[in-house]
């Protein structure tokens, strides 16, 4: 379990959809996060532009919370702490 108020926070999983355009890593999220336990954080990394928007929206609606959305070299990483 990660403690909420971790500056670090280390993902349980990561997924690579690195070269799958939008929506398909919204799809590989959502069936990911189901296999990793609530409070745990799942890491997905995308290079589509679309990405940042679509899986925001997506943990918005789906009730996930979204930790963080960073810009890295060749894409975004982005860190969704499941929630119940």
């Amino acid at each position: 379990m990660v403690d909420k108020g971790d500056p670090f926070p280390q993902p349980a999983k990561t997924i690579d959809c690195i070269g799958l355009y939008c929506p398909e890593p919204v799809f590989r999220t959502r069936e990911e996060i189901s296999s990793i336990s609530p409070g745990q954080i799942l890491e997905v990394l995308a290079d589509d532009p679309a990405s940042e928007s679509d899986i925001r929206s997506w943990a918005k609606h789906a009730g996930h919370e979204l930790i963080s959305i960073e810009k890295v070299e060749g894409g975004f990483r982005f860190l969704i702490r499941r929630k119940a």
